[in-house]
This record gives structure tokens, C-alpha cells and sequence, in this order.
């Protein structure tokens, strides 16, 4: 019993720490697993191929977890390897989990969806749409991917999928909020819209960047954020909510960067070299990448000229774009 699935890197528009609300996008870097499931095995191994050391809690407990809601507790293996940095701000965590979770739904012969059987976890209080306002680039509220609850060849929806990698790393300590906007975001692509407290998708939408990533060489890890400095900042994250929630995503991220590097003591001179060349840049996650995004139908961008400004600080580089598609079994 084998499975593989493969989960998005993703960058911020909204830290959840300040007030519960958060948003972020998908991007083309990608976290890979493999799961081997074994009815006899007395529990679950877990393995990151890029760190032998590295803490494995989160990627077992959501083989655990989803054999045990789906399956019959069987136990087995898993191993990730990733193109996500750790504890780097790209929500390396959010793509273990649903890789995880969606290579074990594999193992299990389960198919995986976007419309399906209707259980109180995929079914949010939010309203509907049609798959086509998400294929096209709509904007869509809460399980409008799961808008076919009728649909017999989808046995778990990728909500479902998420809601339960969310669970995991909740019980694993890796995240402060549950990282439902980071975990929607690498599980269905695009620019996602959450509230956290209660793992609800209030907007869904496509969107068409080029990506430039700097990271420094320094790791900063989501559950040692401060969040009663993030706090503090909360009135500036409702102004970034209330622009995220009206499409204006550019302004969004670039506000939530400069309040959150305040709060969380990172340097705002990388934002502030790229605002010329970027419609958005920010602190990602609580750091220390910082990501700048350009709209390839603006001309006053330039990706090319940020990385010439980032050039000469610690650390790397890395050019990609947003992910429309999410994650997917291999």
C-alpha cells in the first residue's frame, strides 16, 4: 500500500497571528511524499530527506490521522523531500501536511477531489460557487471547491485533506494559528482567504505572478513567533483584511510586510528596495524569506532590478511564479 502526492510552497499577503484572518498564494516550489502503509506496523516512521534530524511529528501524526479516519489505523512509513527551505517563511510546514495526507489518501485507494460526499468537516458556514468561478479565476467563499457533495468518484475533497493536515500540526505544536490560510494556499493554488479560528475559506482566487524569493541564511520558526507583538499590530491587519478581502492583494501584502517585519524585528530595507520594481512585497509567514511579486501586465515592474538590489545580502535567490493548480496525488 503506496501513495505519493506532492504539496505548494507559498508566500503571505496576511499574517494570521495579529487577528485570526489570514491570506497567502501558492507558488511552483513543491514538498514531496511518500507514504507505505502497513496494517501489522505498530505505528508510524517518519523521514525529510533534506534534514536526517529534522522533527517528524507533524508528517506522522497525519499519516496516523488520516488512516485513522479513513483506513483502519494501519501504520507504515513516510518520507518527504521538498524544494521548500525549512523554517524559512514558505510554508514548509503547510506542504509536508498536505503532501502527507494526500500521498496516505493515495495509499488507501482513496480519490482525491475537488467535489464529493459531504461531511460536517468539508462543509463550512460559507457560501457556494461552481468549479468554474475557481478553474476561471473567480473569487470563491468557503468549500466552493467542494461544491458536488453528490459526486461518488471523490472519496475525500482536498478540504477535507486540509482540514485534517491542519488538525496534525495543531496537535504537532508546529503552528500557532492552525495556518489554515497557509495550508489552503498549498493545497489549492492560488490567493487564499481564511479565517483561522474556525478553518473557514472565505476567497479563493487565481492569480498570474512572477515570484522572486530572498532567504537569508537564518531560520526562524513559526511556533516561537511573538505573537503579543503581532498583536499589537492588529489595527493594521484589519486594513490588510479588508484590502485582501477586496481583491487589492498588491496593497494588502506590501502593508502586512512592513507591519509584521516591525513586529517580528526583521529589516524592512529588502521591502523597501523592491517597492519601486514590485506590486508587492513581504515579510513571508513570520520569516526571514521576504517575498516580492510582480503582475506581468504591469510594466513598471521589474523582478530583474530587486534581484539586483538584493544581490549582495546573505543568502539565496530563487525566481518562480504562482501556482493556480495546488496539490495533487503523483
Amino acid at each position: 500500500m503506496e501513495g505519493r502526492a506532492a504539496a505548494l510552497g507559498a508566500g503571505t499577503v496576511l499574517n494570521a497571528l495579529a487577528t485570526g484572518t489570514g491570506a497567502a498564494f501558492g507558488i511552483d516550489v513543491e514538498t514531496r511524499a511518500t507514504v507505505e502503509l502497513d496494517p501489522a506496523a505498530n505505528g508510524v516512521d517518519g523521514e525529510i530527506a533534506e534534514d536526517a534530524d529534522a522533527d517528524t511529528d507533524l508528517i506522522e501524526r497525519c499519516v496516523a490521522l488520516a488512516t485513522e479516519r479513513w483506513g483502519d489505523g494501519e501504520g507504515g512509513r513516510v518520507r518527504t523531500d521538498s524544494d521548500v527551505p525549512l523554517a524559512a517563511g514558505l510554508k514548509s510546514s503547510s506542504a509536508a501536511a498536505n503532501a502527507t495526507v494526500l500521498a496516505t489518501c493515495d495509499a488507501l485507494g482513496l480519490a482525491v477531489g475537488d467535489g464529493g460526499r459531504a461531511s460536517d468537516d468539508a462543509v463550512g458556514d460559507g457560501g457556494r460557487a461552481s468549479d468554474d468561478a475557481v478553474g476561471d479565476g473567480g473569487r470563491a467563499s468557503d468549500d466552493a471547491v467542494d461544491d458536488n457533495p453528490g459526486d461518488p468518484a471523490v472519496d475525500v475533497t482536498r478540504l477535507e485533506a486540509c482540514r485534517l493536515g491542519v488538525r496534525a500540526a495543531r496537535e504537532a505544536g508546529v503552528t500557532v494559528t492552525g495556518a489554515f490560510d497557509d495550508a489552503t494556499a498549498s493545497m489549492l493554488g492560488g490567493v487564499t482567504v481564511t479565517d483561522n479560528d474556525a478553518d473557514e475559506l472565505r476567497v479563493r482566487e487565481a492569480v498570474d505572478w512572477d515570484v522572486l524569493v530572498w532567504t537569508p541564511p537564518e531560520r526562524a520558526y513559526s511556533a516561537d513567533a511573538d505573537v503579543a507583538r503581532c498583536e499589537a499590530v492588529a489595527p493594521m491587519a484589519d486594513l490588510v483584511a479588508d484590502l485582501a478581502l477586496d481583491g487589492r492583494y498588491g496593497e494588502a501584502m506590501t502593508v502586512n510586510g512592513l507591519a509584521f517585519s516591525a513586529a517580528l524585528g526583521f529589516d524592512a530595507d529588502p521591502a523597501v528596495e523592491a517597492m519601486p520594481h514590485a506590486t508587492a512585497v513581504s515579510l513571508s509567514g513570520t520569516g526571514p524569506s521576504v517575498v516580492a511579486v510582480a503582475d506581468p501586465a504591469d510594466p513598471e515592474t521589474d523582478l530583474d532590478a530587486v534581484a539586483d538590489a538584493w544581490g549582495d545580502r546573505p543568502g539565496t535567490l530563487r525566481r518562480t511564479t504562482t501556482r493556480n493548480d495546488g496539490a495533487a496525488v503523483e
